[in-house]
């Protein structure tokens, strides 16, 4: 009997003990560092003052910067991530879709207006017969390129693609009356590459680190209403945790709306 007493309370301890031990894991979950995944650029700039306004409501962030727009949905959901902050709702939707990621959208950042740029042309309209024209090999950041040359009257895509979630591809278009060649390459080449086309789309991140003004340099560029805002994704799991609503505010704070509009001039404009 005096065994069994014995026993009994050392389940009791043994299940307090792994109770306490839970319960200070997730009370210390949103304490802890975050790891929030960026991509290098303007974007981790603004990641730089956003830690800074997050630190005096009490989280510890620690920003991760990438070069591709593949990685930090990936890192998020395997977990080596809390947060990513670099990529508009179709990129995100585009992602899911083909990965099943339970990713989510917690709050909007800055709208970044793509834009087409030369180093030969000063409009699209300029474009000679048969000229080369770089856009994203991504589905999303493709469709925009595609949308782009349509509004321009470079190329005529067929009805119902670009829109309502159907993305547009080169298989899509209908009318190129100068025979264009598109030429899909990964988003960070297409800068590099911009000396070996006549013109090509290139996301303004990737534009300004190259060097380039979207308001001064591009030759087309996006109107900026739209679907493409950028914005702050979690786990699904997370969206209702404490420290996602603290990450969003310090976000959208005024310090970082400031910022933003000095620091960027209009090539990136708070959607907040």
């Amino acid at each position: 009997m005096q065994r069994r007493r014995v026993i009994q309370n050392l389940f009791t301890v043994a299940a307090f003990s792994a109770a306490f031990s839970l319960t200070a894991t997730f009370a210390h979950a949103d304490d802890a560092q975050l790891k929030v995944g960026t991509m290098s650029g303007p974007d981790a700039q603004i990641w730089s003052v956003v830690t800074k306004v997050a630190a005096r409501e009490g989280l510890n962030v620690k920003v991760i910067e990438f070069n591709d727009y593949v990685q930090p949905n990936a890192a998020l959901d395997a977990g080596d991530l809390d947060a990513n902050g670099f990529q508009h709702q179709p990129f995100l939707d585009s992602q899911i879709k083909q990965r099943g990621y339970k990713i989510v959208n917690v709050g909007l950042t800055y709208v970044s207006p793509m834009g087409f740029y030369s180093k030969k042309l000063k409009s699209l309209k300029d474009l000679p017969e048969g000229a080369k024209v770089g856009i994203q090999n991504d589905p999303s950041n493709g469709n925009r390129a595609l949308l782009l040359l349509q509004k321009y009257g470079v190329i005529t895509l067929k009805p119902g693609v670009g829109t309502s979630g159907v993305n547009a591809t080169p298989l899509d278009v209908a009318a190129n009356p100068k025979k264009i060649k598109l030429v899909e390459l990964d988003a960070a080449q297409l800068p590099r590459a911009l000396g070996d086309l006549d013109a090509a789309s290139i996301n303004t991140d990737y534009a300004v680190k190259a060097g380039l003004q979207p308001t001064k340099d591009a030759i087309a560029i996006e109107d900026l209403k739209g679907p493409y805002a950028n914005l702050i994704a979690v786990r699904a799991q997370d969206r209702d945790r404490p420290w996602v609503k603290k990450l969003v505010a310090a976000y959208e704070s005024d310090e970082v709306r400031k910022y933003i509009d000095t620091q960027f001039k209009g090539a990136i404009i708070p959607a907040f």
